[in-house]
């Protein structure tokens, strides 16, 4: 029966994970809880071993040392005392081992009920320990149901809970997907340890970076601080330990595959690697990757960033994201300028210039032409005289191909009209007859005209405007007037 004992402790030990000591001390405290309502008082010390090797079990109460027992369940003589201890004496408390013969059905079912609320206790209590050491780390799950929001994740030994505040915006979840978790809290309640996890931490990317960069698990490349709006874009502030190591390369990998996998880890969240610098307005520059920075102005905790205006938009980000992150990151308040702006400013506060008094407009003088009579004689203006220009006598070549071009208008013309053979002559002779020298006019001899020739009328065109139609003759094909002969 002692050897079957022991068998049930050991594969209870085995289902239960735990270790057997912790099973012995759940059965003495359930025998004990047992013996004390069958057998001795309700307030009476007792204590119960069971031997590891053997299985036997010894009940243990403590009893006061009398010259004559009235009550044995609390009372021993002397002289059994002294067998126990040879120096007891009238009145001393001691542990003497008083096992009963037969526990019975009661105690028996009571010790059961006991063992099993011991065992259950027992092994929440590892579970608590093994996953308290685990807290603010990393570890993987399997999603085992959905209710009310809420993410039941398989760890296990235990059941982990995924609320909805520390879940990722826009992430789905699905029965039987793998995921990596952050433990953030684990908490003891009457059913058991409860695990509390998140996949929106930004510890989390913290515990991936370790995981995927061996310079950052290792300590040569520290990760200074994280902002993080989970689903969206995180922004990560590496410095290097050791001279000589570039820490964004470190993390981005080669080709981009290390921040890859934590990337695909996220679910195409971006990552933006910046280094940490000890000189903050370099630092906050860093930070407002990836737009380019002109000037960083620190005034109290509020940090004057002057960016290009191409620049602004990227620098403040969608609805305000690049600059909330990097606000996050440096923990300065950022308050970004365009250079345009800023210049404008500083021509606001600049100094108004001095006024400069004109001077007196002068009048302009004008001279009083006189009336034009009837005789009077009006000066023709002299003519300015025209540039010389050397002339430049045309060579063979250029006469001949003259002559076949001015052959070729003719021969169109026939057909085209005598208006294009005079426009083309024009043309060609413009282009290749050399242009001769003018000579200047004689500004001392003046010409003189008369006022009626100048300012009366005109007589007007006493010619039909109406253009008579041109006949053609059958035989020659020439065209002739059907009204007036133009000769």
């Amino acid at each position: 029966m002692k050897s079957d004992f022991l068998l049930a402790i050991t594969q209870l030990s085995a289902e239960k994970n735990l270790p057997k000591e912790v099973i012995l001390g759940a059965v003495e405290s359930a025998l004990v809880s047992a013996y004390r309502k069958e057998h001795f008082h309700l307030n009476q010390n007792l204590s119960v071993k069971i031997s590891p090797v053997t299985g036997k079990v010894e009940v243990w109460a403590e009893k006061t040392v009398v010259e004559k027992v009235a009550d044995d369940r609390s009372e021993v003589t002397l002289s059994q005392a002294k067998k126990v201890n040879p120096e007891a004496k009238l009145g001393d408390l001691l542990m003497i081992e008083s096992t009963p013969e037969n526990a019975g059905r009661i105690a028996a079912q009571t010790a059961k009920q006991v063992i099993l609320q011991r065992l259950h206790e027992a092994e929440h209590t590892a579970i608590f320990d093994e996953y308290a050491g685990k807290s603010n780390d990393i570890i993987n799950g399997v999603i085992q149901r959905l209710e009310a929001k809420q993410v039941f994740i398989n760890l296990g030994r235990t059941e982990a809970v995924l609320p909805p505040n520390e879940q990722t915006p826009g992430e789905r979840y699905r029965i039987g997907q793998r995921l990596r978790v952050f433990v953030v809290e684990v908490a003891r309640t009457p059913k058991g340890p409860k695990v509390i996890v998140s996949r929106s931490h930004p510890h989390l990317l913290r515990r991936l970076f370790e995981l995927e960069v061996p310079e950052v698990f290792n300590g040569i490349v520290e990760i200074k601080s994280i902002a993080r709006e989970a689903g969206f874009r995180s922004k990560v502030a590496v410095a290097a330990r050791q001279e000589g190591i570039d820490p964004v390369g470190c993390c981005v990998g080669l080709r981009g595959i290390r921040i890859q996998n934590i990337v695909n880890e996220l679910n195409g969240e971006k990552i933006d690697v910046v280094a940490w610098n000890k000189e903050i307005p370099t630092f906050i520059a860093n930070s407002l990757s990836p737009a380019q920075v002109l000037k960083v102005e620190l005034n109290n905790d509020i940090a004057t960033v002057v960016v290009p205006d191409r620049h602004l938009s990227l620098a403040i980000g969608k609805d305000g994201q690049n600059a909330r992150l990097a606000a996050k990151l440096t923990g300065w308040r950022i308050d970004i300028k365009s250079a345009s702006s800023v210049e404008a400013e500083i021509a606001a506060k600049a100094p108004p210039p001095t006024e400069v008094v004109p001077a007196e407009p002068v009048a302009p003088v004008q001279a009083e032409i006189p009336a034009v009579t009837k005789h009077a004689a009006v000066k023709e203006p002299a003519p300015q005289p025209a540039p010389v220009v050397a002339e430049k006598p045309l060579t063979a070549e250029e006469k001949a191909l003259l002559e076949d071009m001015m052959a070729e208008s003719r021969q169109e013309a026939k057909s085209g009209g005598e208006k294009e053979v005079s426009q083309a002559e024009t043309v060609l002779s413009s282009t290749f007859i050399p242009r001769r020298i003018i000579q200047p006019r004689d500004e001392s001899k003046t010409t003189i005209r008369f006022a009626e020739d100048i300012f009366t009328n005109r007589p007007g065109r006493t010619e039909d405007k109406t253009r008579k139609k041109k006949k053609k003759h059958t035989s020659k094909g020439k065209a002739t007037g059907s009204g007036d002969d133009e000769g």
